[in-house]
This record gives C-alpha cells, sequence and structure tokens, in this order.
C-alpha cells in the first residue's frame, strides 16, 4: 500500500509550529507494513489544498491528512477533499447533535460556524473525536482512502491510535516492514560509513546511516510477512554490526543518551555532579529528564559568574593564569562539582557561548573535564560554530560522551 502524508496549516510554512504529526505518522506507518512515498506540507489555501489533494489521490492508495478541519473560513480541508472526490458535502444530523452537546456540556453556545464540523459525503464516515470539536473523516472511494484528523497533537494522535489504525490493521498488506535503530557516538558519519561498508549493500534487511545530535545512527530494515521473520531478517545484520563497532554503540531505538549513561551508573554503583558555566544548569537538566536519575545523579553547581567559582573552590591563580575558559578551569571545576557534593565523579564544562569573544577565545570554544578517583581525570576541548543554542546542547552531549569514553577507558 502507497501512501502519503499532507498536513495542512499556514502556521506551518511560516515556521510557527513544528509539524510534529507528520513525523508521528511516518514513525507508525512501518509497523503497518504501509510504504511511506511522499509528505507535503501546504497553507490553508484551498486552490493549492486542492492540487495537493489532487495529485495525492491520483498517485496513492492511502493518503493521510491533518489539520484544516477548524469551524473558521481559513479551514477549508473538508471543501478540498470534496472537491477531488467530486461529492457535494451535507449536514449530518446525529454528528451536529454530538456537537451541541459538547457545547452544551460546557455552558457555552456553539457559533454557527460549527455547523460545518458536521459535514459528511457520501462516500465519508465521521471518525468520533472526544477531545475536540472536529470529528475526522474517513473517505474511501474507487479503491483509494483520505483519512483526515485534525491538527491539534494530542486529539490527532488519540484518533489515530484509537479509530485510524484499528481500520488500517483490518486491510492486510501482504508484508510488515520493521526498523532497528543502533546508535552511536564519538566517530564521524564517514567513518560509521566506511566500518560499515560491506554491509551496505544489503537489500533486505537494509541498513542507512543519519548523522543527529547525538552521534551517528544506523537503521536496520527488513520487510517480510510477519515481525517475527523481519525480526528473525534483522538479526544477523545488527549482530555483524555490533562486532564491528563495539562500544561505539551507546544504544538502540527509543533510548537516550542520558538514559544510558544512567544505567551504566547504576550497574557500576557511581555517582555523578557537575559544575557548568555556559551550559547554564542544561547538563544537569538532561540528566534528570530521566526517572530515577536521583539514584545516581547528585546534584549540580551552576557557577555561571566568575566569582561563584571561586566561591565553590576553583582556585582565583588558576583562573587568572589560565583565563575562565581552558583545560585548567574545567580540570578545577571538576574537582569541585565532585568535592562539594561527595560524588563519585565530577563534571565541568566552561565554554564561549557566544556571540561574543571571551578572554580572547572565539564563540563555541568547549573545554569539558572529568575528575574521578575511580575513573581517573580527563578533558576534551572542541570548537562548535553552530550559535549559541547549538553549542550549549552539544556541550552537553560532548560531556557526556566524555563521561562514556571513562567508564569504557576508551582514549
Amino acid at each position: 500500500m502507497k501512501a502519503e502524508i499532507v498536513s495542512i496549516g499556514t502556521e506551518i510554512l511560516l515556521g510557527e509550529i513544528h509539524d510534529t504529526n507528520s513525523q508521528f505518522i511516518a514513525s507508525q506507518l512501518p509497523g503497518l507494513g504501509i510504504d511511506l512515498h511522499y509528505v507535503t506540507q501546504t497553507g490553508d489555501n484551498q486552490g493549492r489544498l486542492h492540487e495537493v489533494l489532487s495529485r495525492a489521490w491520483e498517485r496513492s492508495d492511502l493518503t493521510l491528512c491533518t489539520g484544516g478541519l477548524g469551524p473558521t473560513q481559513d479551514d477549508v480541508t473538508r471543501e478540498s477533499v470534496a472537491a477531488v472526490v467530486g461529492e457535494e458535502p451535507y449536514v449530518d444530523q446525529e454528528t451536529l447533535d454530538n456537537l451541541r452537546k459538547y457545547f452544551a456540556a460546557r455552558g457555552i453556545r456553539m457559533p454557527e460556524g460549527n455547523n460545518k464540523q458536521a459535514w459528511l459525503l457520501p462516500s465519508a464516515r465521521s471518525i468520533r473525536n472526544p477531545h475536540g470539536t472536529a470529528p475526522g473523516w474517513w473517505v474511501e472511494r474507487e479503491g483509494r482512502v483520505i483519512v483526515c484528523m485534525p491538527g491539534p497533537p494530542t486529539e490527532m494522535t488519540r484518533m489515530w491510535h484509537n479509530e485510524v489504525v484499528p481500520e488500517l490493521e483490518r486491510r492486510p498488506t501482504g508484508s510488515i516492514i520493521v526498523s532497528r535503530t543502533l546508535k552511536t557516538i564519538g566517530i564521524g558519519e564517514g567513518t560509521v560509513d566506511e566500518m560499515v561498508g560491506d554491509l551496505l549493500s544489503s537489500s533486505n534487511p537494509s541498513i542507512g546511516t543519519y548523522a543527529r545530535a547525538d552521534g551517528v545512527h544506523l537503521r536496520l530494515t527488513a520487510k517480510a510477512p510477519t515481525a517475527e521473520q523481519a525480526n528473525a531478517l534483522i538479526g544477523p545484520l545488527e549482530e555483524r554490526v555490533r562486532a564491528i563497532l563495539g562500544h561505539a554503540i551507546w544504544g538502540a531505538d527509543e533510548q537516550t543518551l542520558p538514559q544510558a549513561i544512567g544505567d551504566v551508573l547504576i550497574e557500576r554503583g557511581l555517582t555523578l555532579a557537575s559544575m557548568e558555566s555556559c551550559t547554564g544548569g542544561l547538563l544537569a537538566n538532561t540528566l534528570t529528564d530521566i526517572p530515577g536519575s536521583s539514584e545516581y545523579f547528585v546534584g549540580a553547581l551552576v557557577s555561571y559568574a566568575t566569582e561563584m567559582k571561586i566561591k565553590w573552590g576553583v582556585s582565583a591563580t588558576t583562573i587568572e593564569e589560565y583565563g575562565v575558559i581552558s583545560d585548567e578551569t574545567a580540570r578545577e571545576m571538576a574537582r569541585c562539582a565532585r568535592e562539594n557534593t561527595g560524588a563519585d565523579i565530577g563534571l565541568g564544562v566552561t565554554c564561549v557561548a557566544g556571540p561574543a569573544e571571551q578572554d580572547g577565545k572565539p564563540p563555541g570554544t568547549v573545554h569539558i573535564a572529568l575528575d574521578s578517583a575511580a575513573l581517573g581525570c580527563r578533558d576534551m576541548k572542541y570548537n562548535f560554530v553552530q550559535g549559541r543554542e547549538a553549542v550549549k546542547r552539544r556541550a552537553v552531549t560532548s560531556a557526556l560522551l566524555l563521561l562514556r569514553r571513562a567508564i569504557y577507558e576508551e582514549s
């Protein structure tokens, strides 16, 4: 089954919101054995939306739309779908009664504009939406299907899981697509590609490499009549990839780098603390996003001002001699994090987030250090040039990389 996604909303084109709906739906389709061929974003313009949907109707078996089901004049998804299939909408009395009950239960008068949310087509059936006023549409004719879902992600995901997926599962596709993602850190995309080069010619299962913020990911994908058969195809390929990349692989699928680090710290009975300057507590925030992180993360000292670094134990002489942005100061910060909190491991992060220079160092200069009686002392220096926010994020990822290397005694 060939599918495409159409995300509708001028706010998407203006960059006011992220198109998370398309990303979510795309991640769901492989498990249903549905091949996604196209993703289109378009605004609330009936002419352009009609053009997009007409093309989708001609080339795809299944078109999944999100957005444009509201009651206002610029919500034109229903009108556009009706024009594509050549049918006139009518007001479905049962849907209209349910809408009126929805508003009455909240003590609100239903505006006349909401009547359009009760429209149906001869080839359409309503999809219930208990979380909002916009029912979805399931339009089916001539072997093709258009599914229209509301734009708000909470409404869309609920409708997808409870109403759309069960219907799609009743339609056999003849195959299931299963993917397994292996995540690496510390080696570049080109190096990963080179290391697994002999495996890239495999077609089923296939393998692809993708650069991400937390390293390079490898997606292993197989297609088979059942999930069990697809997993059986992936298994041997995964074993070969793991044998080649070793400890560079830190996790798989939905696992995050902080989760993986936390699991190892728990396994080894180690505790961690941080002293952060330019990251402003982002490292601590990232670590504590993980439920149960109190088992290994002791706390953080956010020493944004130089005076606070000195107050918490960083040598004023070190700062005067080497500067705030230096390996030496980062090492002092790591030591202070460990000694002030009693943790087994201290991480120190100091950098120039930008946009201006500091201590003669260009924006993006990052110094990170680790201090531990159990793991020894290490430091690293980077220069990132992607801007202030990206520098902070990458400094956090690099600190976790340094910690992971120390745990596995890698250089």
